[in-house]
């Protein structure tokens, strides 16, 4: 009795525990976490810890080759490999993204993983996007506003979550209804498709003078010899008369040797925290001058850059930083983009010393949006990795040597807000604070590496003047840009998805362009590719393929539609997977494969292809009920042109297709009447030279065989009136 009442009693205690366990659970926001700052904290907190234990992990090349070495350090990487496959296999089912993370070809496995990722980046960060931007109260279904509208107000935000160790804070910080600061600019930003010219008009501390070419600007607009040549012909002729002065600092720098006191072991000069120094906001032309002046008077000067590129097609440099060794400056790119010309005199003097960490990019956006070129440069990044540190990054080198932990939280802030809320004047004034006395840190063990000689120290000065020798190179459109993109997604398009593909490829690159936006912002890479792949039929089921829409999607839809259409009216042909890398322009042979696509080709017979014959090669053409027709008027050899004159509409259209596919310089020419400037048509070492040379031997083998089909037709002609 005494039993049965404990057990009863306990069995009721039991209950009454777990009706008190599960009772707060229905409030918690998730297992384990009451609220939403709860789950941040915890996230964030495990966020940051995985990223600094991934940091730690031996670098790739001679290092982790030496780890790999030791059996014990191979079978832990294979294993913690696997369970972050399965991981993220996890998550990227949780998303709907494709996460067939194993089972892939040895060769291509590690491009194929690394293409699922990215693309599964791309949609997490757009649902990421769109959440962000329902908390912050924004309707996505608001109807879009007129090009180059922009409200006055700007609204900055941010959004702070401590972690759970209270070490340090994580600012997420978003800008709203930004003037686009393009709209201010004196010379308008040049996105044509056109080379990249200097814009380099005077060249302080010149040893060979600036080229005529660069100090008329007049001369750089007007081409008059070019006006009888096609417009992208002439861009290329433009371009390789400029090609020899597209560097103007090219003949200083190969004349350039290493300053003298670059041979001795320095010894570092104790830099102070930045929270003593006081940092000058530069935003006037006269404040620019005067920093000129006192740089010019220093022997080396620290310099970064802060760029932003989502919403401009060539990006915008929106801030520069500089810091001597008694005070630190940030300069207005944005209000001073068309003056910081000025800087020249400084950054091109050879006896000045500018100091950069990772300078590859810097260096061309000082060329695209100032005009501005360096002399004599060290690269602390170059100086890092010749000393084989394992970690090459600032913020590394600034806990080695300055014990000061770098703050990264503001490394992708929109750099175009202004004014510049505070936090961020000061990580922008922290980048070059410490960076001369990492220099000089870097300096003295160069030295003791290579036992007291300069021998390292002139192998990090060698590489960093080739640096400065980085020529920027504008993103130039041709016919086949689209071609690298479609390599790189590993798809297998059809002839309809490939077309339909390069014309969203261009009009993209198009609309880019005269918007003045990334091609990410336009339509990003995951989407266009989903439009391709699906071929929607109504405008509707383009704007199903994109969540949520871009802007100029949703403006241009009927154009986009338009081209769909287009796709959808050319034969249908298969693509194997070995010419996949060949142009758009050359037409495939027939697969063993069925067409990936929406038209199912799985029960079609064989009679249902029919073989062509184009210039003595043969084509495979699916019949379906689709294709209105099926390219069977593609001339042979030796078939008078005349005959022309009497297709139909839809025969001329595939012959025009045809003929333009055949075409190797339909880039270069127009298709009708060909116009050549006597100057460039013979000059060998131009472009218009080898493609004329090219044409002309090409309209004399076609000149021969219509010839020769001219003789054989008159001598059938005179046997059958014999007979």
């Amino acid at each position: 009795m005494a039993a049965s009442t404990s057990d009863g009693g306990s069995v009721k205690q039991s209950n009454n525990s777990t009706s008190e366990d599960t009772e707060p659970s229905t409030e918690e926001f998730c297992p384990g976490f009451k609220d939403v700052d709860a789950f941040v904290k915890h996230g964030l907190g495990a966020v940051v810890a995985a990223t600094k234990a991934s940091a730690c992990l031996p670098q790739a090349g001679d290092e982790f080759d030496f780890y790999r070495s030791f059996p014990g350090f191979q079978d832990f990487c294979a294993i913690q490999g696997d369970r972050l496959l399965q991981t993220m296999s996890q998550l990227m089912q949780h998303y709907g993204c494709s996460s067939l993370m194993k089972d892939r070809n040895k060769l291509t496995g590690l491009e194929d993983r690394f293409d699922l990722v990215v693309e599964s980046n791309d949609v997490v960060l757009e649902k990421v996007g769109i959440m962000l931007d329902e908390a912050s109260g924004m309707n996505r279904s608001q109807p879009v506003m007129p090009t180059g509208y922009q409200p006055p107000k700007i609204v900055v935000s941010s959004w702070n979550r401590k972690v759970s160790r209270g070490a340090q804070t994580f600012c997420l910080l978003q800008a709203k209804n930004i003037q686009r600061p393009q709209l201010k600019f004196k010379e308008k930003v040049d996105n044509s498709n056109t080379p990249f010219v200097s814009k380099i008009f005077i060249k302080p501390n010149a040893t060979k003078p600036l080229p005529s070419y660069f100090t008329n600007k007049h001369l750089q607009k007007e081409r008059p010899e070019d006006l009888d040549v096609p417009a992208a012909l002439a861009d290329f002729i433009h371009q390789l008369r400029t090609q020899e002065f597209s560097h103007p600092y090219q003949y200083e720098l190969d004349h350039l040797v290493m300053p003298q006191h670059l041979g001795h072991k320095p010894e570092p000069q104790v830099t102070f925290s930045w929270l003593l120094f006081f940092c000058k906001f530069i935003d006037t032309l006269e404040d620019l001058v005067a920093l000129n002046e006192k740089l010019a008077k220093t022997t080396e000067f620290a310099v970064d850059l802060e760029h932003h590129s989502y919403r401009s097609f060539l990006g915008i440099t929106c801030l520069m930083q500089i810091s001597t060794r008694e005070e630190d400056f940030i300069i207005d790119a944005l209000e001073l983009r068309s003056e910081m010309n000025v800087l020249n005199e400084s950054f091109t003097d050879p006896t000045i010393i500018k100091v950069f960490h990772g300078a590859d990019l810097d260096i061309e956006w000082l060329q695209k949006d100032f005009g501005v070129y360096v002399v004599n440069m060290f690269d602390t990044h170059q100086a890092a990795r010749s000393l084989n540190l394992g970690r090459n990054s600032l913020d590394h080198l600034l806990k080695v040597f300055c014990d000061v932990d770098s703050n990264k939280r503001y490394q992708l802030a929109d750099w175009r807000i202004r004014p510049l809320p505070g936090e961020m004047l000061q990580y922008a004034q922290a980048d070059t604070h410490y960076l001369l006395y990492v220099y000089d840190r870097l300096r003295a063990d160069l030295f003791d590496a290579a036992n007291g000689q300069p021998s390292l120290v002139q192998v990090v000065w060698s590489k960093s003047k080739d640096l400065c020798l980085k020529k920027y190179v504008k993103p130039i459109f041709t016919e086949d840009s689209y071609m690298e993109l479609y390599r790189k997604q590993k798809k297998s398009f059809n002839s309809q998805q490939l077309m339909a593909f390069r014309l969203l490829y261009s009009w993209r690159d198009k609309m880019a362009r005269e918007e003045d936006e990334s091609t990410g912002y336009v339509l990003p890479n995951h989407m266009m590719m989903k439009i391709a792949e699906e071929l929607p039929k109504e405008p509707q089921g383009i704007v199903a393929c994109c969540n949520p829409t871009p802007p100029l999607v949703r403006q241009q839809l009927n154009e986009l539609h338009q081209l769909i259409k287009q796709a959808r009216e050319i034969p249908l042909l298969k693509v194997s997977h070995a010419e996949r890398a060949a142009p758009f322009g050359v037409w495939p042979q027939l697969s063993e494969s069925t067409l990936f696509g929406p038209h199912d080709t799985s029960h079609v017979s064989e009679s249902g292809f029919i073989e062509l014959s184009s210039h003595g090669r043969s084509r495979h053409v699916l019949q379906t009920p689709d294709i209105t027709f099926y390219l069977t008027i593609l001339v042979s050899e030796g078939e008078d042109a005349d005959n022309s004159g009497h297709l139909t509409v839809a025969q001329q259209k595939a012959r025009n297709i045809t003929d333009s596919f055949e075409n190797p310089f339909r880039m270069y020419l127009p298709s009708k009447d060909i116009h050549i400037s006597k100057n460039a048509k013979y000059d060998p070492s131009s472009k218009i030279y080898e493609i004329s040379n090219q044409w002309k031997l090409q309209s004399l083998e076609q000149q021969q065989k219509e010839a020769q089909a001219k003789r054989q037709a008159h001598e059938q002609a005179k046997k059958a009136r014999g007979t």
